[in-house]
Formats: C-alpha cells, sequence, structure tokens
C-alpha cells in the first residue's frame, strides 16, 4: 500500500482528572456504558495480553447499532491504538491512537491521533473524511472531557451489587424466560405493564412500569443485548429520580446442580434528589441502601420467578 494517499491527523484536550485515571476508564471497556452515554453494552469476543477485539453496541441518532474493533493496550506508555476491521466506504483504511499525558497529578492531556485512506486515493473522497474525522473527533473529546470527569467525580456515590439464585434446571429455559419480556406482565406481580421492541436479533428496548411496595408505579425504558444463552446485558435510558445511572447484566452459568441465575447492576446516585426523595436527613448512605433494596427486591422476584419456571420444565 502506498502511502500518497495516507492523511494523518491530531485532535487533543485536557481533562480534569489524573492521567491513569483516565487511561483506566478508556482501556476498561466494561466502563464504557457509564462515561459513553451512546454506549450500551461492550464485550471482548477474544483478547491476549495487549490486545483485544471488542464488539461494541451503541446508539447513534437514537437508533441502536453495533461494530467491532481491535485495539492494543500499553499500559506503561498510557497508549491506546485502535483499528476498524471493516471501513465502510468511501473509507478504505482507517485507525488511531488515544495517548493520555500527565499535565500534573489531578490534570492530563488527551490526544486522539487518526491516520486514514480514501478507496482509490480519490481526492473528493479523502476530504469529506476530513471534515468527519475532524467533528467527529472534536464531538467526541469533548464528550469524553465531560464524562471522565463526571465519572471520576462519581466514584464515591458509584457502587455495584450481584444476586444469584441457584435453579435446578436448564440455563436455555432460564435465559429465555428474561429474555421474553414481552410476557413480564403476565409472569412477573411487579410488572405493570410491558412494550418490548426487537430492533435487530438480540437487540432490544424494553419499556415497562413496575409497581413499588407502596403501589405506585414508575417507567423505566432500557436497551437490552442478548446473547443466547448465558448473558443479557442492559443499560437503562429513563431512570428514577435516585439514579444518574444504571447499567447491569444477567447471566445463567451451569454448573452440577443446575443453572447460577444472577442479576448484577451498577449504579451512580443523584445526589441532587436524595433530600426530596429520602428526607433532609437522609445520607448518601441511605440512599444506596435505599436503591440497592429496591433493585435487589426487583431482581429477586424476578430470578424467583425463573425459578419456578425452569424447575416446571425439567
Amino acid at each position: 500500500m502506498s502511502q500518497q494517499g495516507l492523511r494523518e491527523v491530531e485532535h487533543e484536550t485536557t481533562v480534569s482528572a489524573p492521567a491513569a485515571a483516565v487511561y483506566r476508564l478508556i482501556a476498561e471497556v466494561e466502563n464504557w456504558p457509564r462515561i459513553f452515554p451512546p454506549t450500551i453494552y461492550v464485550e471482548r469476543d477474544g483478547h491476549g495480553k495487549n490486545e483485544e477485539r471488542i464488539h461494541i453496541w451503541a446508539t447513534a441518532n437514537g437508533t441502536a447499532k453495533n461494530w467491532t474493533s481491535r485495539r492494543t493496550l500499553d499500559a506503561e506508555a498510557l497508549r491506546i491504538t485502535f483499528r476498524q476491521e471493516v471501513p465502510a466506504p468511501p473509507v478504505a483504511a482507517m485507525g488511531g491512537t488515544w495517548i493520555i499525558e500527565p499535565v500534573s497529578e489531578t490534570r492530563c492531556r488527551v490526544r486522539l491521533l487518526h491516520d486514514y485512506r480514501a478507496i482509490d486515493d480519490d481526492a473528493d473522497s479523502l476530504a469529506w473524511i476530513d471534515e468527519a474525522v475532524d467533528r467527529n473527533s472534536r464531538s467526541e473529546l469533548a464528550a469524553l472531557k465531560a464524562n471522565v470527569e463526571f465519572a471520576h467525580a462519581a466514584e464515591a456515590v458509584t457502587f455495584s451489587f450481584e444476586d444469584t439464585v441457584q435453579i435446578n434446571g436448564a440455563a436455555k429455559d432460564v435465559y429465555d424466560f428474561i429474555n421474553e419480556a414481552d410476557r413480564w406482565e403476565e409472569r412477573l406481580p411487579h410488572v405493570a405493564s410491558v412494550r418490548l421492541d426487537e430492533l435487530s436479533p438480540g437487540l432490544q428496548t424494553l419499556e415497562m412500569d413496575t409497581r413499588a411496595k407502596d403501589g405506585s408505579t414508575h417507567t423505566t425504558m432500557s436497551y437490552r443485548v442478548c446473547r443466547p444463552v448465558h448473558r443479557i446485558a442492559y443499560k437503562q435510558v429513563t431512570l428514577p429520580a435516585l439514579m444518574t445511572l444504571h447499567t447491569g447484566y444477567w447471566t445463567f452459568v451451569e454448573n452440577e446442580d443446575g443453572v447460577a441465575a444472577s442479576s448484577q447492576h451498577t449504579v451512580v446516585l443523584n445526589t441532587d434528589n436524595i433530600a426530596r426523595i429520602l428526607g433532609a436527613d437522609a445520607t448518601v448512605d441511605d440512599a444506596r441502601a435505599y436503591v440497592r433494596t429496591a433493585l435487589s427486591t426487583n431482581s429477586r422476584a424476578t430470578l424467583g420467578h425463573a425459578k419456578d419456571y425452569a424447575e416446571q420444565k425439567r
């Protein structure tokens, strides 16, 4: 491949967070749903010590899409290189590098490098790619700055937990119960109504009205990525007042006694609403306990009904 039509460009921003923390948030793809609002779920399809292939599900202009990319990580140099597996025309090749450079103990410079070529080195196509890369890079770095700074600052109010139920049944039956959320209104007492849309195989939008203990209902909307028959990941995009983020996944792991079915949650608390919802004297610990109890109660109820369903199938 000649280098005649190869273009190399660079964009940068400064982030108010330590360089190592910013590198970790970008490198560990499980963080992406909480630092990049469009990202629903990221899965490693295969990886070695410093190289990985990642499958990304994300929204663009209200539509959920997915694609794959390859990355090479260098934690010592705080560098991450990436390359698209199948570029879309008019792009012939596209790759780049994230470089995180310490400015001080609490600030760093993030540089985003791209190299690319147009099909047949066409000048008009190259100009189009120039404009797209410049626009997208500026937008991505602005979002990265805002969301990484928020994620770093919010670590004190971010927490995760998991509930597990052992089921004497098959993983497929438990998976089917969770996957078939359009039937939850008839299967789960705490679900008042549900609307499920399959955007493409394994990619869903789920909107439902859930009953609280006091009889009130609240509406939530989530994107779900279903990976038969072992995992269903989701990201809630319509949130209760005490949360600014809620992601999670259901997992189904076969063992000698049947299947261990688990529900995992990651939450960022909305501290601005604690006093309004729980009272003037309520603390962050009170809010954490309240949210965990509410989510865990619903998860355990759902897992309990999934257990009954799967065990009756035996």
